[in-house]
């Protein structure tokens, strides 16, 4: 249990389907659901919770597979895909929330967040989607590349499936200096790639099943793709984007302003992969603000597109 000056943010364990599933919580108001990317759990907002709890009822879930949340092998019983994660999303706003909720999400947690959304419509009031994973590893996606650059994917994937080859190799992924590299990329602030962040990241990468829920998400090159989901939006959608995002390059994802839920598109000079770790402030004004004109259901007809 972790406590700043203005709330107590609290750990807690959700029976999801007899399986332990990890969040936090904090503050009490509109609710909001805070979902992480890839490799990423629960505590990659532990910049925005306590601030974001002043004013509203915030949680935090840990996916299936990561962060404290159980590591089952693939399969047994449930395979890691967004359909799943969307259906935990879903009733985790049932059994916990107890209402419909905003979601927020970066990375991967932008496309659980919008299938909850396509799927659920009634349980989500509205999206923040930081960074969206743009699934450039999805067959549909590299499809429409040259066959130099598509070929080598299919076969280190099926690399990555002998057991022991990926497990080797997650072995040698798993380690400090590897990780702080990762993000020393994906950061456009630098100086936010901490001790206490590569420790986030590796602890779970520590527990019993982590290898297996990685490689499967690595192989895991189906389901749904972003513009797949867009169109069949209908709650109140804005994107923001961290301009130095070398994962997700922003013009990639300036179009989706298109979409009709789309209301804004955010750019944040300088930010990478992660907005909601690198310039938490920012971020926590804008959300702030975003929700505030929902809070009390008197949405704005009227939309604002930012460049």
């Amino acid at each position: 249990m972790a406590t700043t000056a203005d709330c107590t943010v609290q750990n807690c364990t959700w029976p999801w389907q007899g399986l332990p599933i990890r969040y936090q919580t904090a503050g009490a108001g509109t609710p909001l659901v805070l979902i992480h990317g890839f490799g990423a759990s629960s505590d990659h907002w532990r910049k925005n919770i306590p601030e974001l709890a002043e004013t509203h009822c915030v949680y935090a879930i840990d996916l299936l597979g990561f962060g404290k949340s159980v590591k089952p092998a693939p399969g047994e019983p449930l395979f890691y895909t967004f359909e799943t994660w969307g259906q935990l999303v879903t009733d985790f706003c049932r059994d916990i929330v107890g209402e419909p909720a905003f979601l927020v999400g970066n990375s991967i947690g932008c496309i659980v967040a919008m299938q909850t959304a396509v799927t659920t419509p009634d349980w989500v009031r509205g999206l923040a989607l930081l960074d969206c994973s743009l699934r450039l590893l999805h067959d549909r996606k590299r499809a429409t590349l040259p066959w130099y650059r598509s070929a080598p994917t299919p076969l280190i994937q099926s690399l990555l499936g002998v057991r022991a080859i990926g497990h080797f190799f997650f072995s040698r992924l798993a380690k400090p200096k590897v990780i702080r590299n990762i993000l020393q990329q994906a950061y456009g602030h630098k100086e936010a790639v901490t001790d206490e962040l590569v420790e986030i990241l590796l602890e779970p990468a520590r527990d019993p099943g982590a290898a297996d829920v990685f490689l499967a998400f690595v192989r895991y090159s189906q389901g749904p793709l972003p513009e797949d989901l867009l169109p069949q939006l209908t709650c109140p959608t804005i994107l923001i984007w961290g301009e130095a995002d070398p994962w997700e390059p922003i013009e990639q994802g300036r179009p989706w302003v298109d979409y009709p839920a789309v209301e804004q598109f955010i750019s944040l000079e300088g930010v990478g992969h992660c907005p909601q770790d690198e310039a938490p402030e920012r971020v926590n004004s804008i959300l702030r603000d975003w929700v505030q004109q929902y809070s009390n259901d008197s949405i704005n007809s009227s939309t604002h597109r930012h460049y």
